[in-house]
């Protein structure tokens, strides 16, 4: 990671709220979704890898993502290097994957850089993060909440990178046939200190650099369950919350891949094609 480069993320306290969450039983809907889908999307390319590397995914999420079509599968935490840096050669792998992680990345460029570097010619990458609007509801209220009662905001909520920028990205890093998409996850709670627990228990509550340090007010965060529960909740009276979960994926480049068309290569013209249409 370069000296340049925000630190969007105290890495310390994520640290500390990732271990806090494993001693309490973590929360896992969400990593075991990624991890069947990312089983199923492994299975739909027909080959196998050999040698295979997990980024920063929490604990064994990754557990059984057919893990038998791998010669060798080594798993790199998010808190190995205090840096960003992975340990990770060049041209030393086949399959790089990454599951509800990357959104912690204080320099996700260079993390994308560093993978595609570490890519054979023809190597598959493919991450799910978290991205879009993913707890739109939940900084909304906290704002709203903070604005009222303590007359100014303080950030609470992760700012999430949305899906063009994403794919921008992967093109930057120098993949090619990118490909970003996304699964939105709604997911229902009786209210929002039940959403907090969850959060809790995925480790994922705030770990911004520029957050308040001093303990969150309770009258404040009543009245954000208050706000979110007047503006998110059903009909049943239960609220909801969004998880986009932007899936990447991209090849190191190789001459076997499909290339676009040169411009003006093109044996028909759009021009000759309507007129052929509408005579």
């Amino acid at each position: 990671m370069t000296a340049d480069v925000p630190r969007l993320i105290d890495r310390a306290a994520l640290q500390a709220r990732q271990a806090r969450a494993c001693r309490g039983g973590p929360a896992t809907f969400l990593l075991d979704r990624v991890a069947d889908d990312m089983q199923e999307r492994l299975t739909a390319v027909l080959r196998d890898f050999k040698d295979v590397a997990d980024v920063w995914t929490p604990g064994d999420g990754l557990r059984g993502a057919n893990t038998d079509r791998f010669s060798s599968l080594i798993r790199i935490g998010l808190f190995d290097a205090a840096d960003e840096a992975l340990p990770l050669s060049p041209e030393s792998l086949d399959l790089a994957l990454s599951a509800l992680a990357l959104q912690f990345a204080n320099d996700l460029p260079g993390v994308l850089a560093q993978i595609r570097r570490a890519l054979r010619p023809d190597g598959l990458f493919l991450a799910a993060m978290l991205g879009g609007d993913s707890l739109n509801e939940l900084r909304q209220s906290f704002a709203a909440a903070e604005i009222e009662l303590e007359g100014g905001l303080s950030p609470r909520v992760l700012p999430f990178a949305d899906l063009r920028d994403l794919g921008a990205l992967l093109q930057r890093a120098g993949f090619a046939l990118p490909v970003a998409d996304v699964d939105r996850v709604v997911v229902r709670y009786d209210n929002a200190l039940a959403l907090m627990q969850d959060l809790r228990r995925m480790g994922a509550t705030n770990v911004l650099t520029e957050r308040r340090r001093a303990p969150l007010r309770r009258a404040t965060l009543l009245r954000m369950a208050q706000i979110y529960s007047e503006r998110f909740a059903d009909h049943d009276g239960r609220i909801r919350a969004t998880f986009d979960i932007i899936w990447l994926s991209g090849w190191a480049p190789h001459e076997s891949q499909q290339k676009p068309l040169k411009p003006g290569s093109a044996k028909t013209s759009l021009e000759g094609a309507v007129k052929r249409r509408n005579p």
